[in-house]
């Protein structure tokens, strides 16, 4: 049996490697929908002997199915924004705790402590809905934080102007984490120069503006905050863990995940690095789930595992995952 102990102590890429073959073989073993998934790409368990040879799960089943390596009681469900389509994901959660590990210690690796900070959300269409894994882990890191200045925001932004200045100004560790088209209201309100601030977008116009280019995005964020960089979260509802950009749209993995580039054309062979592909997902934390996961950006990765997402496929795109769809 593989221990939360074991995941969130990896160190190096051999140990992972050793980790996720483990974890595959155990989700073999006790998730249904991913051991018929291997078993309609003939993979047998014990043919695989490295990551690359592990099947990635497309992320849509995730709309259609309950993907489960436990048979623990469902604690909490966590449930996708639905903005593209009418589905939603549901990720079945028997362990909440290793969702709180994730992010918590992944947060320390990262920003450090978080008491150090006063964190501010602003997060209106997370907030407005039920089940988004991003406010749970964003309520949790506002109380921790220990600082009676963190908090939500949703329209108010007149308040948040003012209590963002008034932090930055003091000299106070803001950490503002924002819904893309939120950030961008709230510069067309207020020019800031901010000093103390770190400024986080979390991807994702919703439906309330189109659609920009990373750099062009950034760009503008910079200017309207009057900071050097934008920092950006790599998470979505069904992975436990998040990867992190401390700028320039370059994101790195803490310890126990990590991603793949597999080729647009056939969804079961990788591309080199530097290379354009779809992004695969290992992510250890997803232990009671799956942690394999064929998800629909585009991205490409670097020699020293960092990656870069450069937007999605559309459904004309998706050739690969369409033969893997039960």
């Amino acid at each position: 049996m593989i221990s939360t102990h074991d995941i969130f102590t990896i160190s190096n890429q051999k140990q992972f490697e050793k980790i996720a073959l483990k974890v595959f073989r155990f989700q073999f073993d006790n998730n249904i929908v991913y051991r018929d998934f291997c078993e309609f790409l003939k993979v047998e368990k014990g043919a695989v002997k490295s990551i690359t040879q592990i099947p990635f799960l497309p992320i849509q089943f995730f709309k259609s199915h309950h993907i489960l390596s436990s048979a623990n009681e469902i604690q909490q469900t966590f449930v996708s924004s639905g903005t593209t389509g009418i589905n939603t994901s549901k990720h079945l959660i028997t362990d909440v705790s290793l969702y709180e590990e994730s992010y918590r210690k992944a947060f320390a690796e990262f920003y450090g402590n978080i008491e150090d900070y006063a964190i501010l959300a602003l997060l209106p269409s997370y907030l407005e809905r039920e089940g988004s894994s991003l406010i749970y882990m964003v309520n949790d890191l506002i109380e921790l934080s220990n600082n009676s200045d963190s908090g939500f925001y949703l329209n108010n932004y007149d308040e948040l102007i003012a209590k963002l200045i008034e932090l930055d100004s003091s000299g106070q560790n803001v950490l503002l984490i924002g819904v893309t088209y939120a950030l961008l209201d709230l510069i067309e309100k207020h020019s800031f120069q901010l000093k103390n601030t770190i400024i986080m977008e979390t991807g994702g116009m919703k439906g309330q503006r189109k659609e920009m280019i990373r750099e062009e995005l950034h760009q503008i964020l910079c200017n309207g905050f009057g900071v050097t960089t934008i920092h950006s979260e790599y998470g979505m509802t069904e992975l436990l863990s998040q990867a992190y950009s401390l700028g320039d749209g370059i994101f790195e993995c803490p310890n126990w995940m990590t991603v793949l580039i597999r080729d647009t054309e056939d969804a079961l062979s990788y591309v080199d690095k530097g290379k354009t592909g779809g992004i695969n997902v290992i992510d250890l934390a997803n232990i009671n789930s799956c942690s394999f996961i064929a998800t629909q950006d585009l991205g490409k990765k670097y020699p020293n595992n960092s990656f870069e997402v450069l937007g999605r496929f559309d459904n004309s795109d998706i050739r690969g995952c369409n033969l893997m769809v039960l």
